[in-house]
């Protein structure tokens, strides 16, 4: 990797010295939060190539633009679907099915919260049934929290099931080439456990108190779903798309298609169905408005942090440290895999679980000859996976999932304590790291 070194970092400075203080000072501000991060990414990133650790087009060859792709594919598409009311449809509808049961609808709505993060994003998600959550609570008159509380830990555990469910997994799919089918197989029945196991803690804390009058639920009940889709042609349009892009994840690694050029392939077709045959003018305006709703502060941290771990990497920093991770594991597969797990559980409990995997990436790839090359590593990723994504479930800056349902709970009068959210939340996340490691074990050791 040394080619990827720029010749003669400032003042002189040791590359290795120069990118690790960067990474960690990086690493640092972002967990403050007092600086936004895709600010401190950027700058970040510009120090390593003006600092001399990189040249701009090594800097360059770092950017996983894999990841990058199937992040903005899958905003647009999103934001082009979300316009015709389906996901709050699905809610009500959830609610409904169960009539109006307060229990009945945690369930539900834990269920196609799980299900719409595995498939979509977790993410993009709670934005999503989040607002449709508070819109029944009120209703019923009950008290939101176990149900955003719920659908939170139900978000981090349906986007670990896929690769396109959380972000953690895109990086890690696209940085080791496994596919949508890959990441389901492997963690879908994980992800199924953990969830299902949570549910029993949920019921016991919460399911046997909560209570709504019948008047209350009745004015659920007569809620009209279908109010709610407010554009059927552009609906089935969604739908055709979304059912072709997933049957693209399915089938892409058999045709030799990366999950990028599937999401931005859709999204390319639902902007096309959705403009055409309106005007040129017209079209400008939607277009503008379907690529506002993408994430672009997401899309440019993730840029920056990529040329930050590239240029940590590019010096041997991390290679130096998973030698010091073999030396104390002395180079057992159950030993290195458990650290891993519960090392990037508490972590991404205790920071953002995004520069966390990114860091743990170049990592893991290092220690492919003690393992005997690529294929003795999968436990070791899976490890990660599960981990991290599970893991962001332990407080209430773990996952980015957890941030959006905070800020919607706060501008409705009812804030989330972090104290308070973290006493509950990370007991319950230790017992899905139990459970994780005990899949770990049985599947892979």
């Amino acid at each position: 990797m040394q080619h990827a070194v720029s010749t003669g970092v400032v003042f002189g400075w040791d590359p290795m010295w120069f990118s690790g203080v960067l990474f960690v000072l990086t690493y640092l501000v972002i967990l403050s939060d007092r600086i936004n991060r895709a600010i401190v990414a950027l700058l970040s990133a510009s120090l390593m190539i003006l600092g001399g650790v990189l040249t701009q087009q090594a800097a360059l060859r770092g950017v996983d633009f894999n990841t990058l792709g199937l992040l903005t594919g899958m905003m647009v598409i999103v934001a082009i679907t979300r316009r015709t009311g389906v996901f709050q449809f699905l809610a009500v509808w959830s609610a409904k099915q169960v009539r109006a049961d307060p229990w009945g609808i945690l369930v539900m709505l834990v269920l196609v919260t799980a299900v719409l993060s595995a498939l979509l994003d977790n993410v993009t998600t709670v934005l999503l049934v989040a607002p449709v959550t508070l819109l029944i609570t009120d209703a019923l008159r009950i008290n939101p929290y176990p149900f955003l509380f719920a659908e939170i830990f139900a978000s981090n555990i349906g986007g670990a099931a896929t690769l396109i469910g959380d972000p953690p997994n895109i990086m890690i799919g696209s940085a080791v080439n496994l596919s949508f089918n890959d990441f389901l197989i492997n963690l879908g029945p994980a992800a199924v456990i953990v969830l299902l196991v949570t549910l029993i803690p949920f019921y016991l804390i919460w399911g046997r108190s909560m209570y709504a009058s019948q008047e209350d639920r009745q004015r659920v009940l007569n809620y009209n779903e279908w109010e709610a889709i407010t554009d059927v042609p552009l609906l089935w349009k969604s739908l055709l798309v979304l059912g072709l892009v997933l049957t693209g994840f399915v089938m892409g690694h058999h045709l030799n298609l990366q999950p990028a050029s599937i999401a931005m392939s859709g999204a390319a077709l639902l902007l096309l169905m959705d403009n055409l045959p309106g005007k040129a003018d017209d079209q400008s305006r939607s277009v503008n408005a379907s690529f506002s709703q993408v994430e672009w502060v997401t899309i440019f941290f993730f840029l920056g942090l990529f040329i930050i771990v590239h240029g940590v990497e590019s010096t041997g920093l991390l290679t130096m440290l998973a030698d010091d991770i073999l030396s104390w594991t002395q180079g057992d597969t159950f030993v290195t895999s458990m650290a891993i797990l519960w090392g990037s559980a508490v972590a991404s409990a205790l920071v953002d679980n995004i520069p966390f995997v990114a860091a743990s990436i170049p990592l893991i790839k290092s220690m492919a000859a003690t393992f005997g090359g690529p294929e003795g590593l999968m436990p070791l990723w899976w490890s990660l996976a599960l981990g991290s994504c599970l893991g962001g479930n332990g407080s209430l800056i773990g996952a980015s999932a957890n941030v959006i349902v905070a800020g919607f709970a706060e501008r409705s009068g009812h804030p989330i304590s972090f104290l308070r959210f973290m006493l509950g939340a990370f007991p319950l996340m230790i017992l899905s790291i139990i459970i994780s490691s005990i899949y770990i074990y049985l599947r892979y050791l």
